[in-house]
């Protein structure tokens, strides 16, 4: 079953943030993450939403807590304004042809 850790973050730049976003992935890749998707939403460029797709709900919570320790540098505080992260289990996928 595939678990999502899905991420609301609002940051200051876009920009900034997604450059170290992007540094991150050998550690995404190293806690379990299998793919992710980043989005934005219309009309409020800042907010952007994240979801990271594990194997299990115990890698999940585990990465979770790791991101915790990221997002409290200096560096994440100066980025991201404010950050929401829920666990969502995968309950139906239909891929239309």
């Amino acid at each position: 079953m595939t678990v999502t850790l899905h991420i609301d973050n609002t940051v200051r730049d876009y920009d900034d943030w997604k450059s170290a976003f992007d540094q991150y992935e050998r550690f995404r890749a190293d806690n379990g993450v299998r793919t992710y998707r980043l989005g934005r939403v219309d009309g409020t460029p800042h907010r952007v939403l994240i979801d990271l797709d594990f194997d299990d709900r115990a890698a999940a919570e585990a990465f979770r807590t790791a991101l915790a320790t990221v997002l409290g540098t200096p560096r994440s505080r100066a980025m991201v304004i404010s950050h929401d992260a829920w666990l969502v289990d995968l309950v139906e996928e239909r891929i239309s042809a």
